[in-house]
């Protein structure tokens, strides 16, 4: 259940990304919100193992 919330979270994340990238934002929220998906994606791969 949390795996597929949080594989959900970075899907939005990693839009959110796209998204800020096409408005040209500032690079730090660019790389931020990068990030912050793939944290999710991997605490959701990680919650897959136990």
């Amino acid at each position: 259940m949390w795996s597929i919330l949080l594989m959900a979270l970075g899907g939005l994340l990693a839009g959110g990304a796209l998204s800020l990238r096409q408005q040209r934002a500032h690079k730090s929220w660019i790389v931020t919100a990068w990030v912050l998906a793939a944290l999710s994606l991997l605490a959701a791969y990680v919650l897959t193992l136990r």
